[in-house]
């Protein structure tokens, strides 16, 4: 079939067996692939009750119809689990060739289920897929684990996505690592890897992507590679300063959280920002699989080259724990991605502990600014060693532990990223009704609130702002679904990725489906986190960014306004005044047909 493998590959690691299935047409229909497709999966296998940690977890790998078609829209895919961090059905989204190499090897996804007796790995080799023993893997790094197998197997270019030791410890924000430094991060499913003593899963194949429409494909990859090109923000910023190309943006709009989010503007963020990576580390460029835009850094410190932070690393490791050091912050990004930690939650644990420290609440001494400690911690926290394995329950855990959850930064328990709301209604909204906790790439509001795309919009404003929210996060579920890459949504529209998609499926989507399929996927992840036990009071933000103005620059004396925005929210998404989705809802998008329950 254009666009897919055509099967599902399932891997019993209890019994050592593996078996496959076909990917149904009416799922590729209503959920295209990738995000969409694994909450599908998820939602008939798992008992939203369950402990993210038992072998009742399935955890799913899967790519998209758009991933390494051709298309110069890059190459992702998902994981899929209940996340042991938040509780939620969370998703977290990876680039590099693993999703083009999973296709290529035979197969749209891998079902995991239960928990092997002892380590092991999943080797799947064009359409074939074996369980292997991964002892002798055990214990290492990410970057060992990848090197070990691809000599082993004698091919450097084999695909390796794999846990290190964070996830082995089961560290609740463990992230999955494939090509050493790319990672799906967000919400701990690296732990659920760790739960089921599964170290690895490589994958090759020579199998052919076809697509359906071929005179379409190539008007449309002509076309789509010129809007890329021509946009300011993939065209210019990303490739030429990465995404820390943000650093000095967000940080002059006032919104840069700093110190545990004490505040929102750091003097010495030039130190650390883009620019200054560009004119003093930096020795190449880097891009997944089919990427034009080419955001990653190649970077070089010390005699030692290795791939350079994100931007939200940068904030993590810098900002907020108040450390201007750019070159301490590329060892903590190299340290997360050996023994796989997500950069986010990681150094935003961190900064809340220091923190808890200044201000009396624990004995041990971590101050802000600390880069030695800083690095200690992060190496403490991948081990589970002193302090660091408190911190491995990240921030909430450890904050309510010592009676101060409200220095968490956190939504539904998962750390927030490099944004201060109190200077964003949208984004903040954004954070609050995540279905996977605190989070940015679930709706990019700072594209229109900052940076101006697809237009300019007032960031202070209330008004307007549920439907934009409503807006970006059914269109990015379904850019996580189709295996591009959501940097792409700055020059391209929902009816480019319905263009894109018909052309290579041969199904026919317009815009409007594409949000439509968007929002299915929105509410099946939310129905299955009523089951689990959010509602309504877990769609807010520390209190800190309800209660305390900002004191600086443009936005000052704002907080994070959530009422009235929340229940026009909920007015916008159908939803009744509970967050409940309503009989009305369900069956408009589609899911009373497709077999899903309504609470």
């Amino acid at each position: 079939m254009n666009g897919y493998a055509e099967r599902i590959l399932h891997a019993n690691l209890e019994s050592g067996e593996t078996r496959e299935e076909p990917f149904p047409e009416k799922w590729r229909r209503a959920y295209i692939g990738g995000r969409g497709l694994g909450v599908r999966i998820l939602q008939d296998l798992v008992d939203p009750g369950i402990d993210p940690l038992s072998p009742e977890n399935v955890l799913v790998i899967a790519t998209g119809p758009l991933a390494g078609s051709g298309l110069p829209v890059g190459s992702r895919y998902c994981v899929i689990a209940k996340s042991p961090l938040t509780g939620t059905l969370s998703t977290s989204n990876s680039g590099g060739k693993f999703g083009t190499s999973l296709k290529r090897a035979g197969y749209d996804a891998i079902v995991v289920h239960g928990r092997a007796e002892r380590p092991v790995y999943i080797h799947i080799d064009d359409g074939k897929a074996w369980i292997r023993d991964a002892s002798d893997l055990w214990g290492m790094t990410t970057g060992e684990t990848t090197a070990t197998l691809q000599k082993e197997m004698g091919d450097p270019a084999l695909s390796v996505a794999c846990i290190g030791p964070a996830g082995e410890r089961l560290v609740r924000f463990a992230a999955v690592i494939n090509e050493t430094s790319r990672a799906a991060g967000r919400g701990g499913l690296g732990a659920v890897m760790g739960s089921k003593n599964l170290k690895a899963v490589t994958a090759r194949g020579n199998g052919r992507i076809t697509v359906a429409d071929h005179d379409r494909f190539t008007a449309l990859k002509r076309e789509m590679t010129e809007k890329i090109r021509q946009n300011p923000i993939s065209g210019e910023g990303l490739p030429g300063f990465g995404t820390a190309v943000l650093v000095n943006i967000i940080n002059e709009n006032y919104i840069l959280p700093t110190r545990n989010f004490q505040t929102a503007h750091f003097p010495a963020a030039e130190r650390v920002s883009g620019e200054r990576m560009a004119e003093s580390i930096l020795v190449g460029k880097m891009g997944c699989h089919g990427c034009i835009i080419r955001c990653g850094r190649d970077v070089e410190v010390d005699g030692k080259r290795t791939a350079g932070p994100e931007y939200e690393t940068i904030w993590a490791f810098g900002p907020d724990c108040g450390i201007d050091d750019l070159a301490a912050i590329v060892e903590a990004n190299n340290l997360c991605n050996d023994l796989g930690l997500d950069t986010i939650s990681t150094g935003s644990t961190i900064a809340c502990a220091m923190e808890l420290s200044e201000r009396g609440y624990i004995q041990d001494d971590i101050r802000f600014g600390d880069t030695a400690l800083m690095l200690d911690l992060v190496q403490r926290i991948g081990y589970r060693q002193g302090i660091g394995d408190e911190l491995a329950e990240g921030s909430f855990r450890f904050a309510r532990k010592h009676g101060h959850p409200e220095l968490s930064m956190s939504v539904k328990r998962q750390e927030l990223p490099a944004y201060d709301p109190r200077g964003l209604q949208g984004h903040g909204l954004a954070y609050a009704t995540s279905v996977r906790g605190g989070d940015h790439v679930y709706a990019y509001l700072i594209a229109p609130e900052v940076l101006g795309s697809p237009e300019k919009i007032d960031p202070y404003s209330s008004e307007g702002k549920a439907v934009w929210t409503k807006t970006f996060q059914d269109l990015t579920a379904f850019i996580d679904s189709s295996g591009s890459c959501l940097f792409t949504s700055f020059p391209l529209g929902a009816d480019d990725y319905g263009a894109m998609a018909s052309a290579v499926t041969g199904y026919n989507i317009d815009a409007a489906e594409v949000l439509r399929i968007g929002e299915r996927i929105w509410n099946m992840q939310k129905i299955f986190n009523l089951k689990a036990g959010c509602s309504r009071k877990d769609d807010t933000l520390p209190p800190r960014l309800l209660e305390e103005p900002l004191t600086e620059g443009a936005p000052k004396g704002r907080v994070w306004e959530r009422e009235p925005l929340l229940d026009e929210y909920y007015r916008v998404r159908g939803w009744d005044l509970e967050g409940l989705p309503t009989a009305e809802k369900l069956r408009e998008v589609g899911l009373r047909e497709n077999g899903v329950a309504i609470p």
